[in-house]
């Protein structure tokens, strides 16, 4: 496999940045690390430090690059352009030191101070200033982040991503079907275990016709990008990076080298499921009464926790604290047809602590075991419930009903377990 991946480096360009298509002034390029991010006196490629790395995903229309972006020309067509809003953006963080690797999603209608632009949405920047000005606005939104790399791709290269990764095996949680015809967009996927291409993953990720909007389909992304991890990050895919690349690179914009880009696969093929961990960050819904606009308000206190627990910040708040089971906000979501076993959950958390539970949407996917979601990163909190109840299995991500801490999605091992302490005999009581 070295031998392999060692011919698919030489078949591909020998420029030390060969996706590049920005052309960042000094000032910009500084703002991003100047040192080599990955060891290449090894045979293969690996990381030397954690690193973090900024993902734009852009749509752009055509309008878009007009002057006025309000100008109506009626039929709006997408182009292959990674100037505009973005739609899509990340904050990945590969550490070797722990190995995991976090995903953080920034809600592109974040309200915060764009340098020159002053409080706007966070997705203008890319807009205005491109990968700089973007990296500028998320290390100052999450207390001065360190941003080592961007990768920019449009939509275009992402249904060609997944072509080229063999599509992706995914539960579609509803029906999705919306149509606008001003943009030719038509998504109609029905409920169900799918196999999506690039077209259809492409409809998967660009809904939010629902009562979330733009968070409800960052969830789905969520849900994508587990997906993908799990089904694609292997070896044999780091030996189809020339075909991948290919396929891809006129979308694509990047500062990654080739061999760092190699040596972030090479981490990531060696991480299990459950050290990737997805979050989003923390925020409300503004007033419509308070903003003409519709922003995703965020939580500065809540921020600061996040950034210490994952992102190895130093910030005076420490990180998640020691877990209170009072002041953690806990739903269910059901995923089997046995409501019993559902009320006799609540009560064994009411018996632990836990009283701030309640019951949330079905979660549609019927599920073998127990997900227990720690939906804004709290994982003590997560492992505490884990414990309490004796089964499930626990992730990081931002999946699970916006409101909670803690999302547990009830699978059949539960039931299984309910059964077992209905049948147990009670505890013998002593005459002391």
């Amino acid at each position: 496999m070295i031998s392999a991946t060692a011919g698919a480096l030489l078949a591909m360009s020998l420029s030390a940045v060969p996706f590049m298509q920005s052309r960042l002034s000094a000032e910009d390029a500084a703002l991003f690390s100047q040192e080599n991010l990955a060891d290449t006196n090894l045979q293969m490629p690996q990381l030397t430090r954690s690193v973090n790395i900024l993902v734009l995903g852009t749509k752009v229309l055509d309008v878009d690059l007009t002057e006025e972006r309000q100008v109506d020309l009626g039929y709006f067509s997408t182009v292959n352009s990674l100037e505009g809003l973005s739609d899509v953006m990340l904050l990945l963080r590969f550490d070797p030191t722990t190995n995991r690797i976090v995903a953080l999603s920034i809600p592109r209608d974040t309200r915060t101070l764009v340098e020159g632009y002053g409080l706007i949405k966070i997705n203008d920047a890319n807009y205005y200033g491109g990968p700089a000005l973007s990296a500028k606005a998320v290390s100052n939104l999450l207390g001065g982040v360190r941003i080592d790399r961007y990768v920019r791709i449009n939509v275009m290269g992402v249904e060609k991503l997944v072509d080229a990764l063999g599509g992706v095996n995914l539960y579609v949680p509803t029906d999705m079907k919306y149509q606008d015809d001003s943009q030719h967009l038509y998504i109609n996927l029905k409920q169900g275990q799918q196999h999506l291409d690039g077209e259809k993953a492409l409809q998967f990720l660009r809904f939010r016709n629902d009562k979330l909007g733009d968070i409800g389909r960052i969830q789905r992304q969520q849900l994508m990008m587990r997906a993908m991890v799990e089904q694609t990050l292997n070896w044999g895919t780091i030996a189809r990076l020339p075909k991948i690349f290919s396929a891809i690179k006129e979308h694509l914009d990047t500062n990654l080298s080739l061999e760092e880009l190699v040596a972030l696969g090479g981490f990531a093929t060696k991480i299990n499921r459950s050290d990737v961990e997805m979050l989003m960050v923390p925020g409300d819904f503004s007033d419509p009464k308070q903003f003409e606009a519709s922003y995703w308000l965020p939580n500065l206190e809540a921020i600061d926790q996040m950034m210490a627990a994952h992102f190895g910040f130093d910030h005076n708040s420490g990180g998640y604290q020691e877990v209170d089971p009072g002041s953690v906000k806990v739903a269910i979501q059901n995923s089997t047809e046995d409501w019993e076993s559902v009320d006799a959950l609540q009560k064994i958390l009411g018996e632990d602590g836990y009283w701030n539970s309640y019951v949330a949407e079905p979660w549609g996917q019927p599920l073998d075991k127990t997900l227990i979601v720690a939906q804004k990163g709290d994982i003590k909190s997560a492992q505490a419930i884990r414990d309490a109840l004796g089964v499930g299995e626990v992730l990081v991500e931002s999946t699970g009903s916006l409101l909670s801490d803690v999302t547990i999605k009830v699978g059949k091992d539960w039931i299984d377990r309910h059964s077992q302490l209905k049948d147990s005999p009670p505890p013998t009581q002593s005459p002391w």
